[in-house]
């Protein structure tokens, strides 16, 4: 199984780069985690909905074929660290690849939101969203770290 991070946005700022990449490369060969970026739409002339429609497009086209689709989503469902690591068990389990999609500016349009096999909530927090692939990234990595037993997570 892999993990995709399909994100709108590009160009990040350094350090949100090494700390994806930080994170990231901690995961193991069976279970990659792996970024694909999304040019964002230009914002002049057309509206929210438009924008986040065009954006939809080039998500799916981004997404691997048969996968399973999680939206980053402030109304998704909240979890621990322990009960991410359960989640992802499933997902293993399961054996389908699994895309993480994070909008941009306006956030995912609705048929992408309705299209989802599951929506996960980060935060309560508004996160900016080079943020929230690092805090995402990390999560990741900590619930694989639960799963193996590695003494990363100490709560």
């Amino acid at each position: 199984m892999k993990l995709w991070l399909v994100a709108v946005g590009q160009r990040m700022p350094r350090w949100v780069d090494e700390a994806w990449h930080e994170y990231a490369k901690r995961l193991p060969p069976d279970m990659p985690l792996q970024l694909r970026e999304v040019r964002p739409e230009a914002r002049g002339g057309i509206s929210a909905d438009a924008a986040m429609e065009r954006e939809a497009q080039r998500i799916e086209a981004a997404l691997p074929p048969a996968c399973r689709r999680v939206v980053l989503d402030e109304h998704g469902q909240r979890h621990t660290s322990t009960s991410l690591a359960r989640e992802l068990q499933r997902w293993r389990e399961d054996g389908r690849d699994v895309a993480l999609l994070i909008g941009g500016a306006d956030g995912l349009a609705p048929r992408l939101k309705d299209s989802a096999d599951a929506k996960l909530r980060l935060s309560d927090l508004t996160l900016p969203h080079g943020l929230a692939r690092v805090l995402l990234a990390e999560a990741l990595y900590r619930a694989h770290t639960l799963l193996i037993g590695h003494p990363y997570h100490r709560a």
